[in-house]
Protein backbone atom coordinates (compact mmCIF):
# COMPACT_ATOMS: atom_id res chain seq x y z
CA UNK A 1 0.00 0.00 0.00
CA UNK A 2 1.17 3.69 -0.95
CA UNK A 3 0.98 6.77 0.81
CA UNK A 4 -0.21 9.57 -1.81
CA UNK A 5 0.16 13.27 -0.74
CA UNK A 6 -2.49 15.22 -3.52
CA UNK A 7 -1.28 18.56 -2.48
CA UNK A 8 -3.51 21.56 -4.18
CA UNK A 9 -2.45 25.04 -4.80
CA UNK A 10 -5.71 27.09 -5.57
CA UNK A 11 -8.27 28.95 -3.95
CA UNK A 12 -11.26 28.21 -6.69
CA UNK A 13 -13.73 25.61 -6.38
CA UNK A 14 -13.42 22.76 -8.63
CA UNK A 15 -16.71 24.30 -10.80
CA UNK A 16 -14.09 27.13 -11.03
CA UNK A 17 -10.44 25.87 -11.63
CA UNK A 18 -9.20 24.14 -14.69
CA UNK A 19 -6.24 22.53 -12.56
CA UNK A 20 -8.42 21.21 -9.61
CA UNK A 21 -10.70 19.63 -12.22
CA UNK A 22 -7.46 17.79 -13.50
CA UNK A 23 -6.53 16.75 -10.45
CA UNK A 24 -9.77 15.32 -8.91
CA UNK A 25 -9.99 13.45 -12.57
CA UNK A 26 -6.67 12.26 -11.81
CA UNK A 27 -7.47 11.31 -8.18
CA UNK A 28 -10.45 9.88 -8.42
CA UNK A 29 -9.26 7.17 -11.28
CA UNK A 30 -6.55 6.75 -8.66
CA UNK A 31 -8.51 5.47 -6.35
CA UNK A 32 -10.05 3.36 -8.40
CA UNK A 33 -6.87 1.96 -9.66
CA UNK A 34 -5.56 1.63 -6.28
CA UNK A 35 -8.63 1.25 -3.47
CA UNK A 36 -6.19 0.20 -1.11
CA UNK A 37 -3.81 3.61 -1.32
CA UNK A 38 -4.09 6.26 1.23
CA UNK A 39 -4.01 9.40 -0.30
CA UNK A 40 -3.76 12.64 2.21
CA UNK A 41 -5.66 16.02 0.55
CA UNK A 42 -2.57 18.87 1.44
CA UNK A 43 -4.74 21.81 0.53
CA UNK A 44 -2.88 24.78 0.86
CA UNK A 45 -5.53 27.30 0.68
CA UNK A 46 -7.03 25.47 3.65
CA UNK A 47 -3.93 24.84 6.01
CA UNK A 48 -1.47 27.37 7.68
CA UNK A 49 1.70 27.09 5.22
CA UNK A 50 4.93 29.00 7.30
CA UNK A 51 6.95 31.69 5.14
CA UNK A 52 10.83 31.90 5.69
CA UNK A 53 10.82 35.02 7.54
CA UNK A 54 12.71 36.79 10.32
CA UNK A 55 11.18 34.49 12.45
CA UNK A 56 12.12 31.44 10.76
CA UNK A 57 15.71 33.05 10.36
CA UNK A 58 15.99 33.98 13.94
CA UNK A 59 15.31 30.09 15.22
CA UNK A 60 17.87 28.61 12.80
CA UNK A 61 20.37 31.20 13.62
CA UNK A 62 19.67 30.02 17.40
CA UNK A 63 19.85 25.96 16.33
CA UNK A 64 23.38 27.23 15.07
CA UNK A 65 24.28 28.33 18.65
CA UNK A 66 23.54 25.22 19.50
CA UNK A 67 20.01 25.95 21.31
CA UNK A 68 17.16 23.76 21.87
CA UNK A 69 13.57 23.77 20.36
CA UNK A 70 12.11 24.30 24.01
CA UNK A 71 14.76 27.48 24.27
CA UNK A 72 12.89 29.12 21.20
CA UNK A 73 10.38 31.85 21.73
CA UNK A 74 6.75 30.69 21.72
CA UNK A 75 6.22 32.54 18.17
CA UNK A 76 9.45 30.93 16.23
CA UNK A 77 8.41 27.45 17.89
CA UNK A 78 5.20 27.75 16.44
CA UNK A 79 6.64 27.90 13.04
CA UNK A 80 9.29 25.80 13.40
CA UNK A 81 7.18 23.38 14.49
CA UNK A 82 4.74 23.86 11.51
CA UNK A 83 7.34 23.43 9.13
CA UNK A 84 8.61 20.15 10.56
CA UNK A 85 5.16 18.82 10.51
CA UNK A 86 5.19 19.44 6.46
CA UNK A 87 8.33 17.88 6.41
CA UNK A 88 7.89 14.93 8.18
CA UNK A 89 4.62 14.45 6.20
CA UNK A 90 5.79 14.30 2.74
CA UNK A 91 8.93 12.04 3.70
CA UNK A 92 6.71 9.68 4.75
CA UNK A 93 4.61 9.72 1.49
CA UNK A 94 5.72 7.48 -1.35
CA UNK A 95 3.81 9.45 -4.24
CA UNK A 96 2.99 13.16 -4.79
CA UNK A 97 0.34 14.66 -7.01
CA UNK A 98 0.93 18.30 -7.43
CA UNK A 99 -1.84 20.52 -8.59
CA UNK A 100 -1.28 24.07 -9.61
CA UNK A 101 -2.60 27.21 -11.76
CA UNK A 102 0.03 29.33 -13.65
CA UNK A 103 0.35 32.09 -12.57
CA UNK A 104 2.19 34.85 -13.33
CA UNK A 105 4.71 33.02 -14.73
CA UNK A 106 5.05 30.61 -11.66
CA UNK A 107 3.44 28.71 -8.80
CA UNK A 108 0.87 30.23 -6.17
CA UNK A 109 3.32 31.73 -2.99
CA UNK A 110 1.76 28.80 -1.23
CA UNK A 111 3.20 26.02 -3.30
CA UNK A 112 6.78 28.00 -2.95
CA UNK A 113 6.72 28.17 0.85
CA UNK A 114 5.52 24.75 1.02
CA UNK A 115 8.40 23.43 -1.09
CA UNK A 116 10.06 25.92 1.17
CA UNK A 117 9.72 23.71 3.88
CA UNK A 118 10.81 20.18 2.84
CA UNK A 119 13.95 21.58 1.41
CA UNK A 120 15.95 20.73 4.20
CA UNK A 121 19.91 19.41 4.24
CA UNK A 122 20.27 16.23 5.94
CA UNK A 123 16.34 15.32 5.30
CA UNK A 124 15.57 15.47 1.70
CA UNK A 125 19.20 16.00 0.38
CA UNK A 126 22.99 16.60 1.59
CA UNK A 127 26.03 18.06 0.87
CA UNK A 128 28.86 16.42 -0.64
CA UNK A 129 32.02 16.96 -2.29
CA UNK A 130 30.39 16.93 -5.63
CA UNK A 131 27.48 19.03 -4.61
CA UNK A 132 23.73 18.02 -2.90
CA UNK A 133 22.31 14.90 -3.22
CA UNK A 134 19.06 14.07 -3.13
CA UNK A 135 17.50 11.58 -0.58
CA UNK A 136 13.82 11.02 -1.55
CA UNK A 137 14.96 8.07 -4.18
CA UNK A 138 12.02 5.30 -4.87
CA UNK A 139 9.34 7.84 -5.17
CA UNK A 140 7.19 8.86 -7.97
CA UNK A 141 5.24 12.82 -8.82
CA UNK A 142 3.01 14.41 -11.32
CA UNK A 143 2.58 17.80 -11.75
CA UNK A 144 -1.20 19.08 -12.65
CA UNK A 145 -0.61 22.35 -14.14
CA UNK A 146 -3.55 24.56 -16.23
CA UNK A 147 -2.55 27.65 -17.85
CA UNK A 148 -4.86 29.87 -19.76
CA UNK A 149 -1.70 31.14 -22.46
CA UNK A 150 0.57 28.70 -24.97
CA UNK A 151 3.55 27.97 -22.84
CA UNK A 152 4.74 24.94 -24.78
CA UNK A 153 6.28 26.64 -27.35
CA UNK A 154 6.95 30.09 -28.60
CA UNK A 155 8.23 32.96 -27.01
CA UNK A 156 6.13 32.16 -23.90
CA UNK A 157 8.20 28.98 -23.43
CA UNK A 158 10.99 31.07 -21.87
CA UNK A 159 8.90 32.80 -19.08
CA UNK A 160 7.11 29.69 -18.02
CA UNK A 161 8.55 29.04 -14.82
CA UNK A 162 5.57 26.95 -12.45
CA UNK A 163 6.53 23.44 -14.15
CA UNK A 164 10.19 24.14 -14.55
CA UNK A 165 10.17 25.02 -10.78
CA UNK A 166 8.56 22.08 -9.80
CA UNK A 167 10.28 19.66 -11.54
CA UNK A 168 13.36 21.41 -10.38
CA UNK A 169 12.67 20.96 -6.86
CA UNK A 170 11.78 17.28 -6.95
CA UNK A 171 14.85 16.50 -8.87
CA UNK A 172 16.81 18.41 -6.23
CA UNK A 173 15.04 15.97 -3.72
CA UNK A 174 16.16 13.00 -5.52
CA UNK A 175 12.71 12.51 -6.78
CA UNK A 176 13.69 11.43 -10.83
CA UNK A 177 10.48 9.39 -11.13
CA UNK A 178 8.12 12.44 -12.12
CA UNK A 179 5.68 13.35 -15.16
CA UNK A 180 3.65 16.53 -16.18
CA UNK A 181 0.11 16.87 -17.23
CA UNK A 182 -0.25 20.21 -18.85
CA UNK A 183 -3.34 21.74 -20.03
CA UNK A 184 -3.22 25.23 -21.74
CA UNK A 185 -4.52 27.87 -24.29
CA UNK A 186 -7.85 28.10 -22.36
CA UNK A 187 -7.75 31.78 -22.31
CA UNK A 188 -5.85 32.24 -26.10
CA UNK A 189 -8.71 30.40 -27.46
CA UNK A 190 -11.90 30.61 -25.24
CA UNK A 191 -14.25 28.57 -28.15
CA UNK A 192 -11.92 25.87 -27.60
CA UNK A 193 -11.71 25.53 -23.76
CA UNK A 194 -14.03 22.95 -23.29
CA UNK A 195 -12.49 21.07 -25.98
CA UNK A 196 -8.89 21.31 -24.12
CA UNK A 197 -10.39 20.46 -21.02
CA UNK A 198 -11.90 17.66 -22.07
CA UNK A 199 -8.47 15.90 -23.74
CA UNK A 200 -6.68 17.10 -20.98
CA UNK A 201 -9.14 15.61 -18.51
CA UNK A 202 -8.99 11.94 -20.60
CA UNK A 203 -4.66 12.09 -20.05
CA UNK A 204 -5.23 13.00 -16.46
CA UNK A 205 -7.23 10.01 -15.82
CA UNK A 206 -5.22 7.60 -18.31
CA UNK A 207 -1.52 8.63 -16.34
CA UNK A 208 -3.86 8.22 -12.88
CA UNK A 209 -4.62 4.09 -14.32
CA UNK A 210 -0.51 4.08 -14.74
CA UNK A 211 0.84 6.22 -11.83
Amino acid sequence: MSKVLYITANPKSVEQSFSIAMGEAFVSTYKEANPKDEIINVDLYNMTVPEIDEVVFSAWGKFAQGFSFEQLASEEQEKIAAMGSILEQFISADKYVFVTPLWNFTVPARMKSYLDSICVAGKTFKYTENGPVGLLKDKKAVHIQARGGIYSQGPAAAVEMGDKYINAILGFVGITDKQSIIAEGMNAAPDKAQEIMVEAVLRAKEAARQF
